[in-house]
């Protein structure tokens, strides 16, 4: 067996592995686990964009909107404010039982701040 073998070897080796560590670290590769979770994340968040002008509109069609907005407005905690937008139902996607509460978070935050203009 000539000489240069195991060098070669383990050269290749180490090289391997510093191309696999300057790879996912640097070169933007990902595991198939991570693309999914960045993609469900993306989705997600795509998803709440879409259905905070629903929220809107809702609170909107609400007729008792003056005095919840005033309450909302009176509510300090970022908490407060997705809990009580929960609670009115603007939340509500149509056919769906259950509030969204990113969807509430975000709206929350949207009729805070038209209503400050």
């Amino acid at each position: 067996m000539p000489q240069w073998i195991k060098p070669g070897i383990w050269g290749a080796v180490a090289g391997s592995v510093l191309t696999m560590i300057v790879g996912f670290s640097y070169g933007g590769w990902t595991t198939s686990g991570t693309a999914a979770r960045v993609a469900k994340q993306q989705a997600d968040t795509a998803v709440t964009a879409a259905l905070v002008p629903l929220c809107i509109a809702q609170s909107k069609a609400d007729r008792t909107v003056l005095k919840k907005m005033g309450e909302l407005k009176t509510l300090t905690s970022s908490y407060d404010q997705r809990e009580f937008v929960t609670k009115t139902g603007w939340a509500t996607v149509p056919g769906s039982g259950d509030p969204n509460s990113d969807v509430a978070e975000a709206c929350a935050a949207a009729l805070l701040k038209t209503a400050s203009k």
